[in-house]
């Protein structure tokens, strides 16, 4: 019992910090229209420097990051010509998950930058579809001339399907009913052994382990349960979301390596499980409908983060937990 009401009491204050901020950022911006919501106000009309900066912003940023992605990650590998490659059996297929987020936010992301500059809604999301999949092509591509790697067309596919996720829902309900998020949370390899490997596969750096340590990160699928049923008295906000994430990874495929030393190394006891959550999740920008600041909240909401709550995980080891606050 002590467990118990510690449990609900650590979720209860950790909510009520989360609703005390999201207060806080509104009150802030009530009362006055601030000059960042009429900069996020859509145009009715084709406004065309908002669609060339646009335009150009999006090809800017994108070339840049490939070249700087070119230089960074793939320069440390030899080159090769090009070539395929299944890694379909690798990292529980997290890998696979990642890549239809990353097409998704991309397309959902390119497509309100180009609503904003007054590009119909259908053709907004067009565009944007289109974007997600061309970025994360091009990447593709580069691996078919690594060695190191190659062309995948399981990751293609991925790809796809997150872009189609966004181009489909654009298309019948003119709006994201079920939205594509993610969370990462840090893990501490006490494990001197495995803290190496960590550090030698997932870098050593928070951002490296968010983007990198399959092992904490979580996909989700986030509904809004009031789009479904617009007349009923469900909150707008509520979400129901389902997530999937891994655990015991430290390798593709396996987890025996051999080091840089020659060492051989065999963790085989560490178990490669999958891990499946049902957790509820807030629509931050279905909280304050009131006024035009609505649409920083609309504009944040684009980050598609899992807001930290409760959850509850089944894993393929059989075992059941309930998290009072799962990042």
């Amino acid at each position: 019992m002590i467990v118990f009401f510690f449990t609900f009491d650590f979720v209860n204050s950790n909510l009520k910090k989360i609703f005390s901020l999201l207060l806080f950022i509104q009150f802030q911006l009530s009362g006055q229209e601030s000059g960042l919501t009429q900069f996020l106000t859509k145009t009715d009309t084709l406004n065309k420097f908002r669609f060339y900066t646009v335009s150009g912003l999006q090809a800017g940023i994108w070339s840049g990051s490939l070249i700087g992605l070119n230089h960074a990650w793939y320069a440390n590998y030899p080159r090769s010509s090009f070539h395929f490659y299944n890694d379909i059996g690798e990292w529980q297929q997290i890998d696979k998950v990642g890549h239809s987020f990353s097409a998704y936010f991309g397309a959902n992301l390119s497509s309100q930058l180009f609503a904003w500059s007054g590009v119909s809604q259908k053709k907004s999301a067009l565009l944007g579809a289109g974007m997600g999949i061309a970025y994360e092509s091009v990447i593709e591509i580069l691996d078919g001339y690594s060695a190191e790697w190659g062309f995948s067309m399981t990751d293609m596919a991925a790809n796809l399907s997150g872009s189609l996720l966004f181009l489909s829902q654009e298309l019948f309900w003119k709006e994201q009913r079920i939205q594509f998020k993610f969370s990462s949370h840090s893990i501490h390899y006490k494990d001197a052994e495995l803290h190496i490997k960590a550090n030698d596969l997932y870098g050593k750096s928070l951002p490296e382990r968010i983007l990198k340590d399959y092992n904490g990160q979580t996909y989700w699928l986030s509904a809004n349960l009031w789009s479904f049923a617009k007349e009923s008295k469900i909150p707008k906000w509520l979400n129901v979301a389902i997530g999937y994430g891994g655990d015991g990874m430290f390798g593709g495929y396996n987890n025996y390596w051999t080091d840089s030393k020659g060492v051989y190394h065999d963790r085989t006891d560490i178990k490669r499980i999958r891990q499946f959550y049902l957790a509820p999740d807030i629509d931050i920008s279905k909280i304050f409908i009131k006024g035009k600041n609505k649409k920083i909240f609309k504009f944040i909401n684009l980050i598609h983060l899992k807001m930290p709550l409760p959850a509850l995980e089944v894993n393929t080891q059989g075992g059941v937990k309930f998290h009072p606050l799962y990042f």
